[in-house]
């Protein structure tokens, strides 16, 4: 008899007795948990958005700031401006002088102070005076004090001339927040490589420029840069009075106003025309530009034709 032959019958023998063989421990096949692999997944970049020259924004005060514009200090230098490396030029002491009442007034507290005293019009009778070289150079002396910001607006919607002169190019700017209501303020705000001056340019043109800035919207809107900053001096590149509608409009919200006029060529009854239309301004100043002088200071203070380029009349 085999082996298994043995087994089986000793089996038999067991059931029969009522007896069961010692179970056997259980065994159960482990097999082994796979774990997935993990998936290899090519890292997402990394985005930094920088702002480029004429193109960025950054955040400031909660808000889009200003985008940052490069501008050519030399070739400004050369057209006879100030600027924040040459500040011991004629030009440079000429605006000192002008400004100091500008800001005393811009700034001042108490019995004497003046309502909207750092909203600032530059402004003429006539094209052609000098207004909008009086305007950046204000702008720019102002910005070289230690206590102040200054935004310069190009308010001369029908012929913008702060951006060219700059040699820049044209932006969106003023009448662009004044009638698209999806561009704000800090939009088109653009900030300058000299330290506290930002520039709001004209923006696009329209037929109804008088309209939109003796708007409620351009209330709000200077309302807006007036109060927001309180050490923030502004400036208005203001259309001339005699030529056009849009400095009148502009003029009734001024705290003050800076008339340029030509010596040896704006007639008295011109400059009494224009100071009749800003009468309602409380603070009234008047500059005479492209007056010559005796001595080693030469000639001070040049304009440029309305729409024209700079021409060096010294």
């Amino acid at each position: 008899m085999s082996l298994i032959e043995k087994a089986v019958e000793r089996l038999d023998q067991l059931k029969q007795a009522g007896l069961e063989p010692a179970s056997s421990p259980e065994v159960k096949a482990v097999t082994p948990e796979l774990k997935p692999e993990p998936v290899q997944r090519t890292p997402e970049p990394v985005v930094t958005v920088k702002p480029s020259v004429g193109r960025g924004a950054s955040i400031e005060q909660g808000s889009v700031s200003s985008r940052e514009i490069e501008i050519d200090l030399e070739r400004l230098h050369a057209l006879g401006f100030v600027t924040p490396d040459h500040p011991r030029t004629v030009i440079a002491e000429e605006y000192r002088v002008v400004k100091r009442p500008l800001l005393k007034n811009a700034v001042s507290n108490g019995d004497v102070s003046v309502e909207d005293g750092n909203l600032i019009m530059v402004t003429s009778a006539l094209p052609g005076e000098g207004k909008s070289f009086t305007a950046l150079n204000l702008a720019i002396s102002m910005a070289l004090e230690l206590d102040h910001t200054v935004l310069l607006v190009d308010a001369d919607v029908s012929k913008p001339s702060v951006l060219r002169t700059l040699g820049l190019p044209p932006e969106k700017g003023l009448m662009d927040v004044l009638t698209n209501k999806d561009i704000a303020l800090p939009d088109v705000l653009l900030k300058t490589n000299i330290d506290k001056l930002s520039i709001l340019p004209a923006g696009n043109t329209t037929q109804r420029a008088t309209e939109v800035l003796a708007s409620d919207g351009m209330n709000r809107l200077l309302d807006e840069m007036a109060r927001r900053y309180s050490d923030r001096i502004i400036i208005f590149d203001s259309p001339p009075l005699l030529v056009t509608t849009e400095a009148r409009a502009l003029a009734a919200h001024m705290g003050q106003i800076v008339l340029v006029v030509e010596s040896e060529r704006t007639t008295h009854s011109a400059v009494k025309q224009a100071a009749a239309m800003i009468s309602a301004c409380p603070i009234k100043m008047t500059l005479l530009n492209k007056c010559s002088q005796r001595g080693t200071a030469g000639y001070y203070g040049y304009g440029y034709g309305y729409g024209y380029g700079y021409e060096n009349e010294a």
